[in-house]
């Protein structure tokens, strides 16, 4: 799929025009490895491992749709729950989150992840999941929003 880019404007000046101009569609990555509801907790752990990622992006398999995310602190909280994660469903350990769009703000999608302790969203359009946004994406926007 392909990343979205949009430029910012030349002229702002303050280090808050600018972080509020930036945009998810300036720092979100490529959509990472996917997983649907009906996938089991230990696939979606097999592929985290292999993908070299922390997180996996949760799809409705008939939309497409971003259902939510599931991380490696939801595995961990099944397996503490004495699930069998060969027999459970990412359903039903998914982690439900909002989904913000590319044209959503840096400043807003921080306030987003700061306020529900998220570190992943996933970005969505009318197509479906187009890709992701992480902390660290969004602190290093505001941190070089900061310094130019």
């Amino acid at each position: 799929m392909q990343q979205i880019m949009t430029a910012l404007p030349a002229r702002e000046t303050s280090f808050h025009a600018r972080a509020a101009a930036a945009t998810v569609a300036d720092v979100m990555r490529p959509p990472p490895t996917t997983v649907n509801q009906h996938d089991h907790v230990a696939a979606a752990a097999y592929l985290m491992k292999h993908a070299g990622t922390t997180a996996l992006m949760v799809v409705d398999a008939q939309t497409g749709q971003p259902a939510g995310i599931i991380t490696e602190a939801d595995v961990a909280r099944a397996i503490a729950d004495g699930r069998d994660v060969n027999s459970t469903w990412v359903g039903a350990v998914v982690t439900t989150r909002p989904a913000v769009t590319a044209t959503t703000g840096i400043r807003e999608t921080a306030t987003i992840m700061t306020t529900r302790h998220f570190r992943h969203l996933p970005v969505a359009g009318d197509a479906g999941l187009l890709g992701v946004v992480d902390i660290i994406d969004v602190c290093k926007a505001l941190i070089g929003a900061a310094e130019g």
